[in-house]
Parts: C-alpha cells; structure tokens; sequence
C-alpha cells in the first residue's frame, strides 16, 4: 500500500487521521507517516498487516478472534 493509497482509505471511510488511528491501534503520529511515506527523512513503509487491517475496516470487521470452532466430532 502507497501512502496516497492509505490517505484515500482513511477519506473513503470519512475518517480522521486521529480516528484512523484509534480504529487501527496505532498512534496519531504513525498515521502521519504512512501518508507522508516517510519519517525523519526516511522511507516509512505501511507494514502488510496495517494494509490488511485497512481492508478488513473497509468491509466492516471491527474485530477478529480467528476462525469459529466446530463442536463436530471426527
């Protein structure tokens, strides 16, 4: 995910960078970098796991405890 691509996530769903932050459990700063791509000068690349955080926000899922355990017996 590119950094234009993160900011137009967080806009597509109306969000602030403080509220994206809170959604994705991240601090407001860390925001601030993914959409500017960089930190202190540095690259600041959005790690693969925010970017699926991103998607699943983007189709709802506000939280996750793995898959459903089955009371079937083999």
């Amino acid at each position: 995910m590119k950094p234009a691509e993160f900011k137009a996530w967080r806009k597509m769903l109306k969000l602030t960078q403080k509220e994206a932050a809170q959604r994705l459990g991240l601090k407001s700063r860390i925001i601030q970098y993914y959409e500017k791509g960089e930190r202190n000068g540095d690259r600041f690349e959005i790690p693969k796991a925010i970017e699926l955080a991103c998607y699943a926000l983007s189709l709802g899922v506000e939280s996750y405890s793995g898959p459903e355990k089955s009371n079937k017996k083999k």
